[in-house]
C-alpha cells in the first residue's frame, strides 16, 4: 500500500487548500465569520502570501455598547454583528468583498451576518434565496415562540433568563432589534472605532499594571 503525504493543516480540517488558492488568485478582500456557541466574530481580511491583514473587525460583544440587549449568537445578533462590519468596513474605504469559509459550512447564522454586511454597503457575491426571512432575521419568532411559553412561567423565565436579566422583554425582540438596526445605520463610526481603541489600550495598561505588580510581589516574598 502506498502511503500519501498531505499537509497536516489538511489533516486537522483546518484549511481547504483548494479555496485558499482560489482566494489568493483571485486578489480580493475577504470576508470570515466565525459563530460559536457564545458569540459571533467577523473580519474583513486582505490577502497575502506572507499571512492575512485585518482591515477591520466586529464581535458580537460590541453589540451591548450599542444598547443590544439579546442574546449574543441568534441570527439577529448575527445580523447585526454583520451590519456593524460593514459600517466600519465602508468607513475604511472598502465596498467590495467575498465571502471565505473555509472548511466552515455556511449556516443560517453566516448567512443573517451576510444579509447584514450587504445592508451595511458592502458588495458581496450572494444569492437572495440564501439569506433567512425578515421575520427571523429580527427576532419575530423569538418573540413568537415568547408569547407560547407565557402561560408556562417556569419554561419561560428559564429560557429567557439572561435578556430578562438584560432588561429585555422577549415578547419585544423584534422592536429591540429595529431600535438597535437603526442606531447602527446612523452610527458615528469614527467616534466607535476611536471609543474601541480607547478601551483597549485601558484594557493593555491594566494587564500590564497586574503583570508587573505580580512580578513585584514575587520579588518580595524572595
Amino acid at each position: 500500500m502506498n502511503y500519501v503525504h498531505t499537509l497536516k493543516r489538511i489533516r486537522e480540517r483546518k484549511t481547504n487548500y483548494h479555496k485558499r488558492a482560489s482566494l489568493l488568485l483571485s486578489k480580493k478582500r475577504f470576508i470570515t465569520i466565525k459563530v460559536t456557541n457564545q458569540n459571533i466574530l467577523t473580519q474583513i481580511l486582505e490577502p497575502s502570501i506572507s499571512g492575512d491583514k485585518v482591515i477591520t473587525s466586529a464581535h458580537s460583544t460590541n453589540l451591548p455598547k450599542l444598547g443590544w440587549k439579546g442574546s449574543l449568537n441568534s441570527l439577529p445578533a448575527c445580523y447585526l454583528t454583520g451590519l456593524l462590519l460593514g459600517k466600519k468596513g465602508i468607513f475604511k474605504g472598502i465596498d467590495d468583498a467575498i465571502l471565505y469559509t473555509g472548511k466552515d459550512t455556511f449556516t443560517e447564522r453566516i448567512s443573517a451576518c451576510l444579509k447584514g454586511l450587504i445592508d451595511g454597503g458592502i458588495d458581496i457575491p450572494s444569492s437572495e434565496d440564501s439569506f433567512p426571512s425578515s421575520e427571523r432575521i429580527s427576532g419575530e419568532h423569538i418573540s413568537a415562540y415568547a408569547s407560547s411559553l407565557k402561560s408556562d412561567a417556569e419554561t419561560y423565565n428559564k429560557r429567557f433568563s439572561t435578556i430578562i436579566k438584560n432588561g429585555l422583554n422577549p415578547e419585544n425582540y423584534k422592536s429591540h432589534f429595529e431600535e438597535c438596526k437603526d442606531k447602527i445605520m446612523n452610527i458615528d463610526v469614527q467616534t466607535f472605532i476611536q471609543n474601541e481603541n480607547s478601551n483597549v489600550a485601558k484594557s493593555n495598561k491594566t494587564k500590564d499594571e497586574d503583570v508587573n505588580q505580580t512580578k513585584e510581589g514575587g520579588r518580595l516574598n524572595k
